[in-house]
């Protein structure tokens, strides 16, 4: 890794993560967030004016990696800091900077986010949360799915819309939701996936929210939807590459040690091959993260949403094929507690479907690079 691709501040940063990550393997979640939190690493992204660490994107995106390639991976930074952080840091008033965004970089206090819905899928333009004036307040009404952490974060950033005054049309908009709001209730999805942080489907009936709950402004929804979105895709890579190299320097260790007919069976090609074109996807996945974590934090949101979407494409696909690799590689301990890697296997499908589907992402390439025609 050269400076020109990362500079030694950002070397030196990916190093301390590295060794405090492996220093605090066998930390619970919560525990292993507020220490993460009291080095700097949360609110890394986050303005130094409201006690963040004035980075941007690139450094998180760095310090998620690192963890997920020690094991760790803290899945609240895509949505807390990341999504909620920059939204609130980007758009949000002074009044809401100063209350949330300094307990947000300090770990403190959490933010979840809601915007899939159960019959919108990865079409966000057919949100049906609405929310309507009543008075100075607003109620909002509706249902999220797939929502995670609801049970620790303190409120929820809900994308919901509203209608425009001139055209009568929807449009979204971002409100702080708390989580003890009447009318606001959640229920926990039973998943197959092993994650310490549990999914939720929100129901959300006339819930009054004041004036102050609405971010940014009421007619810039897409443009503030979209600035969370890039670092959701930019972090979902970050993400799915640590989990991916996590699984193979486990498998190359596997391979190095564990001897049939005389010789490590990471000398045989059948072996040795597999593993270094995971190696070089993963490395070429993570070049295209930096190079949208760069973009995003230069103000290029265009240019980031392209990059952000590729390198969210490409991780996933090099992460599901690292974890499959790796257990392949183990055999049967392959799917075994004590290496620890058959849980991946349905972790790394995650990368694959969520944010958005890499068949989005491929129809997103296909008419807004290629300018090819829409199919939808």
């Amino acid at each position: 890794m050269t400076t020109l691709i990362e500079p030694e501040e950002h070397q030196a940063l990916r190093k301390a993560v590295a060794a405090f990550a492996h220093s605090h393997r066998d930390v619970a979640n919560r525990d292993l967030w507020r220490r993460a939190a009291e080095l700097g690493y949360i609110g890394v992204n986050l303005p130094e004016a409201y006690g963040g660490g004035g980075g941007g994107i690139t450094e998180l995106s760095l310090v998620l990696e690192e963890l997920g390639t020690a094991g760790n991976p803290l899945l609240m930074m895509i949505v807390s800091p990341a999504i909620c952080g920059t939204v609130i840091a980007r758009f949000g008033t002074e009044a809401q900077k100063r209350e949330w965004l300094p307990a947000l970089a300090d770990g403190s206090r959490l933010m979840a986010f809601g915007i899939t819905e159960p019959d919108a899928g990865s079409n966000s333009h057919r949100i049906t949360t609405t929310a309507r004036r009543d008075g100075a307040d607003w109620l909002l009404t509706g249902r999220k799915v797939f929502v995670s952490g609801v049970d620790i974060a303190d409120a929820t950033l809900i994308v919901g819309r509203t209608e425009d005054a001139r055209t009568g049309r929807l449009k979204p908009c971002l409100f702080i939701v708390p989580r003890d709001a009447p009318g606001f209730t959640r229920r926990r999805i039973d998943m197959e996936l092993h994650s310490e942080e549990k999914q939720f489907e929100l129901v959300l009936d006339d819930v009054r929210l004041p004036a102050e709950a609405l971010v940014g402004d009421e007619d810039a929804g897409l443009l503030q939807l979209f600035a969370g979105l890039n670092p959701e895709r930019i972090m979902t890579a970050a993400f799915a590459i640590g989990m991916g190299r996590h699984a193979l320097a486990r498998a190359v260790e596997y391979a190095r040690e564990r001897t049939v007919w005389k010789v490590p069976i990471g000398a045989h090609q059948a072996i040795a091959h597999p593993l270094a074109q995971a190696h070089i996807e993963l490395e070429l996945a993570r070049l295209m993260m930096q190079k949208a974590a760069h973009l995003y934090d230069a103000g290029d949101d265009a240019g980031a949403g392209e990059a952000a979407n590729m390198a969210k494409y490409a991780a996933g696909e090099a992460c599901v094929k690292a974890v499959d690799q790796a257990v392949h590689t183990l055999g049967g301990n392959g799917l075994t507690r004590e290496f620890g890697l058959a849980r991946l296997i349905t972790a790394a499908r995650v990368a694959r479907i969520a944010p958005v589907s890499r068949e989005m992402i491929l129809n997103y390439v296909s008419h807004q690079t290629l300018g090819l025609p829409k199919s939808y």
